[in-house]
């Protein structure tokens, strides 16, 4: 058999001419290509590929650093995608943001400034990268330092009169400077500092450490190993020097119906000094103020006072306390009965009944203004302006002409109102 033979073959039964089969491959070519494209039109229309900008923030990362760098400057955190992707992958990525990542890779570089582009992992399919903004970023490595130095103690302010400070106890001494070798060099100190501020007894505190330059300003950008220190700095009293409560001397009695509520000194404790100081040592622990007089005392006072110290012992400061006493009235309360009740504002023609006549009313305030009151100084009335013809329950108004005294109750609290039209002739 020859070739042209073996060439005819049986497709679905029927025998197909090889001559005629390659006759028309081009024809069977462009056909397959249509339908090709068919497909992928299919297939785009019903996924489409949309192009926007990635809706989630994503976080520059830097890696590949060489442990013996470091990171200076401030280049961008993070950076703005624009992306390509089917309509069904971002449904992916807008749900999962985690699958989008963004890194500067620093292996292999040396000290410097380098401008580098971002590279962006994204774990979907399929995605094209659009568009990177910022399209590079300017990193700058320098070489890792590392320096020890003293740790320099400092105070501020001062004890409080009469009180001196001692040495400092630091638990540690020397501090690890570490950071960016250009940092590292304008470092001068590291300073630990404590206020006194008044201080009348030993302070124990941890406070931080500060790398300082040359001209005393803050170095940033630095680790410093310890962060904080603690420290212990004794503070004690000076010989011939003692603290002493101030104690008020009141004589008398505030006006009846008012009770004393409080009594304040400022300030509270004062320094006394004597050359010799066994006179100081002697004294009972607190030192009495000039007599306040109280006697029939309605209101509050307000007094600078002296105090009274013995031949050779001498106040520190001020010579004078300010002390406050607080006076109130003491609190009571009155019932009033059959008390008559006044209308006003009926209009002219009509007549009016009501009931109850008269109420039971209780105060509370003051018992002196209380014990002084009159019944000229009570009002209770029931307004019935603009009020036609009819039965009404109207409420009382109470009035009292006097200052902080309060209408506890009114009984009945309610009054019942008739308005008569006026009686046809």
């Amino acid at each position: 058999m020859d070739f042209s033979d073996a060439i005819s073959r049986t497709c679905f039964g029927r025998k197909v001419d090889m001559n005629w089969f390659l006759r028309n491959v081009r024809t069977f070519g462009l056909a397959f290509a249509l339908a090709l494209v068919v497909w992928i039109s299919a297939v785009v229309a019903a996924d489409p590929d949309e192009t926007r900008v990635y809706p989630h923030a994503v976080t520059l990362e830097m890696v590949g650093q060489d442990p013996s760098m470091v990171l200076t400057g401030k280049p961008p955190t993070q950076v703005t995608l624009t992306l390509r992707a089917p309509r069904s992958v971002w449904e992916q990525l807008t749900a999962s943001p985690d699958q989008v990542r963004v890194v500067i890779d620093l292996a292999g570089l040396a000290a410097g400034e380098h401008a580098l582009t971002p590279q962006v992992q994204v774990n979907a399919r399929p995605v094209r990268v659009v568009a990177v903004s910022p399209e590079k970023t300017t990193v700058f490595l320098e070489p890792l330092a590392t320096q020890v130095f003293d740790i320099h103690f400092e105070t501020t302010g001062e004890p409080a009169i009469g009180y001196q400070a001692g040495s400092p106890a630091l638990d540690v001494r020397r501090v690890t400077v570490s950071g960016p070798q250009s940092l590292v060099e304008q470092v001068s100190l590291v300073q630990a500092r404590i206020a006194l501020a008044n201080a009348r007894a030993t302070l124990e505190s941890a406070i931080p450490v500060q790398a300082l330059d040359a001209n005393g300003q803050a170095i940033s950008g630095l680790t410093l190993t310890p962060a904080q220190i603690k420290v212990s700095l004794p503070v004690t009293q000076q010989g011939g020097y003692r603290d002493l409560a101030v104690k008020v001397l009141v004589r008398g009695q505030v006006a009846d119906g008012y009770r004393l509520t409080s009594i304040s000194v400022f300030p509270p404790t004062i320094t006394v000094y004597s050359g010799d100081p066994a006179l100081v040592n002697n004294l009972p622990g607190y030192v009495e103020t000039e007599a306040l007089n109280l006697s029939g005392a309605s209101q509050q006072i307000e007094r600078l006072l002296s105090l009274t110290l013995p031949s050779g012992v001498s106040v520190v400061g001020d010579q004078t306390v300010l002390v406050q006493v607080g006076v109130a009235a003491i609190e009571g309360s009155l019932a009033l009965n059959n008390m008559q009740v006044t209308l006003v504002g009926l209009a002219p023609g009509l007549s009016v009944q009501i009931a109850p006549e008269t109420l039971d009313i209780i105060l509370t305030g003051p018992l002196p203004f209380l014990d002084g009151l009159t019944a000229a100084q009570i009002e209770i009335t029931i307004d019935v302006t603009g009020l036609g013809a009819g039965t009404y329950q109207l409420t009382p108004e109470v009035k009292i002409l006097v200052s902080d005294i309060q209408v506890q109750s009114i009984n009945p609290a309610t009054v019942e109102v008739i308005i008569a039209p006026p009686a046809t002739p």
